[in-house]
């Protein structure tokens, strides 16, 4: 197979081509758009070529402190945002996506490195950084979803709940439901993108492969690797972020307290 054809400047500058024509339609339309639509290009050059910039460093060093050092930087980022998307109120509340958010992807990279691909070294950035960074950013989406189903929920419901503690209900009792709820939603995007992988979505990671040149079916062996990985993790993920949510519901006398 060819190898990669490389993109000069010229070939970003006619890219950006089809963000100019994009604010052009969105103008003609009177969608209101163009600012955020240039806005949202320029983040992305200034984002990427800086985080290819740094990776290239990170690359060149070989180091697991660096490695590390740029794990975590995608770890806080990604559990502020999902903290965010949840709620700004509840006390806590960063602590307990963290911990879900950490624990699940070291998890479901210490399975994957040591069971499945076993690079020469653990920190292996050509393998550590993107998986992570897929984890994270999927791992980020299903604490959100998941955390902000059960707090509009529980929100929505308090006289429900109540009436359950009244009739003798433990805390997790009055909420399993909300809980399970709130796992199934944060789980659809990962399920729907497992249903269509393939057939109707090529996913960017076996998508970069081939343009790559890898073997198409290495890239799928890749692509099937990654797609469990995610179903894992997100599902580790919304059961610990709901877990400690609930915990945050209610206070020692077992009554609920909305923030």
């Amino acid at each position: 197979m060819d190898s990669l054809i490389e993109l000069d400047l010229t070939d970003l500058v006619w890219a950006l081509g089809m963000m100019a024509i994009a604010i052009g339609l969105s103008s003609w339309q009177g969608l209101g758009l163009e600012m955020s639509l240039a806005i949202a290009t320029v983040r992305t050059v200034i984002q990427l070529i800086g985080v290819g910039y740094i990776l290239f460093v990170v690359f060149a060093l070989n180091d697991p402190f660096a490695v590390l050092a740029v794990l975590l930087v995608m770890l806080t980022i990604a559990t502020i945002t999902a903290r965010n998307r949840i709620s700004k109120k509840i006390p806590q509340l960063l602590y307990v996506v963290f911990g879900a958010i950490f624990f699940s992807t070291a998890l479901t990279l210490s399975y994957t490195n040591l069971l499945i691909i076993q690079p020469e070294s653990w920190y292996e950035p050509q393998y550590l950084i993107p998986l992570a960074g897929i984890v994270l950013g999927n791992a980020m989406n299903g604490a959100a979803i998941a955390g902000e189903r059960l707090v509009s929920t529980i929100s929505s419901s308090r006289l429900e709940i109540e009436t359950h503690l009244s009739l003798g209900a433990t805390p997790q009792q009055a909420v399993a439901t909300y809980r399970k709820d709130a796992i199934r939603a944060g789980l659809i995007p990962t399920l729907n993108q497992m249903m269509v992988v393939g057939v109707v979505t090529l996913p960017g990671i076996i998508t970069g492969q081939l343009l790559s040149g890898i073997d198409p079916l290495n890239a799928a062996s890749y692509q099937i690797l990654i797609m469990f990985m995610l179903a894992f993790a997100n599902l580790v993920t919304t059961v610990l972020v709901t877990q400690g949510l609930c915990r945050q519901f209610f206070n020692t006398q077992a009554q609920l307290q909305l923030p």
